[in-house]
């Protein structure tokens, strides 16, 4: 009876230990949430003027030298504020502080239906971005739609934490 009690604790622990991802690994997958069906219609799309937007993060920021650094998480929110339109985003892409890309975090156009926020994490341990990171967003929608993209920062010094919060910016 015992030895079957510790076999089914073995197993269960070598199946669920199987599944684990590291936290690298899950970091670097595309995002398909909210993925339009290949039957939507890319004319439509052609109808709406796409807009960029430009959100400053930091995945780390300076202590108290320019050598010492603390690291933080990056929470990059894209809020549809409308009451009645859908909002598409066909690009968001994260650039580290030499402008370089670092990852694409969709492949293809996405949506957020009335009032819906989507959030992307940067993790802590990322450290890929550096000071001057920043994402691109690219978006289209009806005319009249004015979402908000924002960007939250969150780390913490010996035992006092702290955060703060950038709006993004629209670019030609």
């Amino acid at each position: 009876m015992n030895y079957s009690k510790l076999s089914f604790y073995v197993s269960f622990i070598w199946i669920f230990s199987c599944e684990s991802t590291s936290q690298k690994e899950q970091r670097e997958l595309i995002s398909t949430d909210h993925q339009l069906e290949q039957s939507h219609d890319i004319r439509t799309d052609s109808l709406y003027e796409t807009k960029k937007v430009y959100v400053p993060v930091y995945s780390d920021i300076y202590q108290r030298t320019r050598n010492e650094r603390t690291l933080l998480t990056s929470t990059l929110s894209i809020h549809n504020t409308s009451e009645t339109d859908t909002l598409y985003i066909s690009r968001i892409d994260y650039y580290n502080t030499e402008g370089k890309l670092v990852r694409k975090y969709i492949e293809s156009t996405i949506f957020l239906t009335t009032f819906e926020t989507l959030e992307y994490v940067v993790d802590e341990e990322d450290k890929t971005g550096g000071s001057g990171a920043n994402f691109v967003i690219e978006w289209y929608g009806n005319e009249k739609l004015n979402p908000l993209f924002q960007a939250v920062m969150i780390g913490g010094l010996g035992n006092k934490s702290f955060s703060f919060t950038t709006e993004g910016v629209a670019i030609p």
